[in-house]
This record gives C-alpha cells, sequence and structure tokens, in this order.
C-alpha cells in the first residue's frame, strides 16, 4: 500500500500578500471594496488550516492582512439559517469611527444578510423576525444573498422558490438593496424578479457564471443592476463571466456594470500564484487583499485585442468603487 500524503498548506506569512505589479508605483488613486465576504468563514476557515496562527480574532485578522493594501470597505455577506447571532457584536464594533479606527484598522464595516438557498427549507418566521431586526442596524446595505440554486438542490426547488420570493418581498417593502444568488436557475429566477421587483431596484446578482445572454436580459431590463465579479472569472472552467465582461467593453468610454468581490473564503484568483515567490502547494483560502488580481484579469478580458489598453487594473478597481457606492451607498 503507498503512503498517506499529507496536504501541504503554505506559511500564513503567504496569506499577507505583496503588492500587485499593476499597483506598486501607481500614481491615480484608487481604492478596494470587497462587495461580497463571508468573515466570519474566512477566519474559522484561517483558524482550521492554522491552529497556532498569530491572528486570534477576526479584528486581527482584518488588520493584519488588509492594513495597507488599500481596502476602503467590506460587505460582509450573512445568510445561514438560523440566523448567527454574533452578527450583532461584529456590527456594533464599527458604529463609530474611533471604534472602525482601533478595531477595523480604519476599514469600513457594512453587512447583508437573509437566507441562502441552500438552507431554504430552514426559513421560520423566526429567521425573517431576527432579519428583520438586523435590518433597522445602521451598517445593514443589503438583504441577501438570496436566490435559486438548481445545481445542489439542496433545498427543494419549490421551497426555494417560495422563500426567494418571501424575501424579495421584504426587501422591496425596505427599499433594500438585493444580492442575488443564482445557479443554473435562469429561467425561474429572471421571473421571479422581473414579476416582485421594481425596474429601477437596485440588485447585485453575484458571482455571476451563467450564460451571457442572460446577463444581457437583465442589465437591459434592471438599470440598477450590477454583476459580480469573484476570481473564478481567472479559471479555464468558467468562459461565461468573461463573455459578459466581453459584452460590457464593447464601448471602452462606458464604464463596466461590474462589482469586485471576493465570496471568501472560496475563489482564490488563479493568477495570484504568479505573484507569489516560494510558495509550495496552494492556499487555503481567499481574502479581500486578493481583489487587484481580479481586476487585472478583468482589465485584460475588457482590452481583449481591440481597444489599446483602454482598461487597467486601476481603472477597474475604480469603476467598481463607484458602482459600490452606487448600488449599496458604501
Amino acid at each position: 500500500m503507498g503512503k498517506n500524503k499529507k496536504s501541504s498548506v503554505p506559511s500564513e506569512e503567504h496569506l499577507v500578500l505583496p503588492s500587485h505589479s499593476a499597483l506598486a508605483d501607481a500614481d491615480t488613486p484608487y481604492a478596494i471594496v470587497d462587495t461580497h465576504t463571508h468573515l466570519i468563514s474566512t477566519f474559522s476557515s484561517y483558524r482550521s488550516k492554522y491552529k497556532n496562527g498569530q491572528f486570534g480574532t477576526v479584528f486581527d485578522f482584518v488588520r493584519g492582512l488588509y492594513h495597507g493594501r488599500n481596502v476602503e470597505a467590506i460587505v460582509d455577506v450573512w445568510c445561514e439559517a438560523p440566523v448567527q447571532k454574533i452578527w450583532r457584536s461584529i456590527a456594533d464594533s464599527a458604529l463609530t469611527e474611533e471604534s472602525r479606527r482601533d478595531k477595523w484598522s480604519g476599514i469600513e464595516y457594512w453587512f447583508v444578510m437573509g437566507v441562502h438557498p441552500h438552507e431554504s427549507s430552514q426559513y421560520t418566521d423566526n429567521v425573517e423576525a431576527d432579519i428583520l431586526e438586523a435590518m433597522a442596524h445602521p451598517r445593514c446595505v443589503g438583504w441577501g444573498e438570496i436566490g435559486l440554486d438548481y445545481h445542489y438542490d439542496n433545498s427543494p426547488r419549490d421551497i426555494q422558490q417560495a422563500v426567494f420570493v418571501r424575501q424579495l418581498k421584504q426587501a422591496v417593502r425596505l427599499g433594500k438593496p438585493l444580492t442575488i444568488h443564482t445557479r443554473e436557475a435562469e429561467a425561474d429566477t429572471e421571473h421571479i424578479l422581473k414579476e416582485h421587483v421594481p425596474k429601477d431596484h437596485r440588485i447585485h446578482v453575484h458571482c455571476y457564471t451563467d450564460s451571457p445572454e442572460w446577463a444581457a436580459r437583465m442589465l437591459d431590463h434592471f438599470p440598477n443592476l450590477y454583476i459580480g465579479v469573484t476570481g473564478v472569472i481567472t479559471y479555464s472552467t468558467n468562459a461565461n463571466t468573461s463573455a459578459v465582461v466581453r459584452n460590457f467593453s464593447s464601448d471602452p468610454s462606458v464604464p463596466l456594470r461590474i462589482l469586485l468581490e471576493t465570496d471568501a473564503p472560496f475563489m482564490i484568483p488563479s493568477n495570484l500564484y504568479d505573484s507569489l515567490k516560494n510558495v509550495k502547494g496552494r492556499l487555503p483560502l481567499c481574502h479581500t487583499a486578493m481583489i487587484p488580481w481580479t481586476a487585472d484579469f478583468v482589465a485584460n478580458v475588457a482590452n481583449g485585442d481591440k481597444h489599446d489598453n483602454a482598461w487597467d487594473a486601476i481603472r477597474v478597481l475604480q469603476e467598481s468603487r463607484q458602482n459600490a457606492r452606487n448600488m449599496y451607498g458604501v
């Protein structure tokens, strides 16, 4: 019998990233806004992989990895059922400028809350009451992530649809922006959104991997809809997201309607490893400071072979930053 091979996890020092080469000597100001991260899950993943790691709290983690990386804001996503009660202490820690400076290294912390389609079967009146309570918090900027997932079908599709509609109605009633998860459910997601959401409502279709044709229809119908782009755009198994970006960039004078995000701890940009030296194995988690590698990939896709480098990583970061302001008010 062969020997059991232990998985190789790089030293945690490699989580502290170098400056991206496209940004290292930049004279133009830019800021990173991660519009979709699961902060507690990311920190938990870190602690599970580095049991003796140097970052003992989620605040240590943020300060240690994001300080000096031009991270201006994050939108944290709570989408479990039942609702994790820790959300309040995290959100309360960002209420004052002093606490954001001391605990968050000056980074603006915001959050959205909803129930993910995977957990639709666990949606109850009590869960909804907890979400409605969170909606009143000053750091809450949206309802999500919610939607349909027909890839895994972790909850029955009829229940997913009913819970999706129920949450949409509440979010629209409150005027809360929507963070949408949709996977292999284009027709039903489109029908439900068009039936229950006003055309001018703000919508973030998170971690887009569906068809470019569907994106075009949704963007045409909803003028305040944005496409979320994670590190998955860098994967050879995903051509759809790049196709959407190419469609956006047909006119280089028009800003891209995208939001940069991580979906951390998932979706590490594959092009990140070109910038890391002496790393053996793969990093075990994604985090917000990786967004410049996604931005650089988006710029290369947008330029293609026709735009004479109209886009670069800084322009993509700037446009995404403005879109985050338009979408979530952050």
